[in-house]
């Protein structure tokens, strides 16, 4: 069971990363840092919104309009957080 737990660390651990690096590269872009016109840049930038778009979605939906500004990677990443918070309190089920 211990290996589950870390299995389940280890995703919750990548799905931060992902939304880290949408978020830093979504302020490249806008500052026209990169150029996603590039093919790598753009493919890298699809992927990411592929991933990411199933769980900004139903964000979205939740929360108001704010002009502009996005606020679903920021309450994605709590949610992650709480969900770590949670896990490693009851890592006693886990052994």
């Amino acid at each position: 069971m211990q290996s589950l737990f870390q299995i389940l660390m280890l995703i919750l651990s990548i799905a931060q990363f992902f939304v880290i690096a949408h978020v830093i590269m979504s302020w490249l872009i806008n500052f026209q840092v990169l150029n996603p016109r590039q093919q790598l840049v753009s493919q890298i930038w699809y992927g990411l919104n592929r991933v990411l778009e199933p769980i900004y979605g139903p964000i979205r939906r939740l929360l108001p309009p704010m002009g502009g500004l996005d606020l679903a990677p920021l309450v994605a990443l709590l949610g992650i957080y709480v969900i770590e918070i949670v896990l490693r309190n009851n890592m006693a089920v886990f052994y």
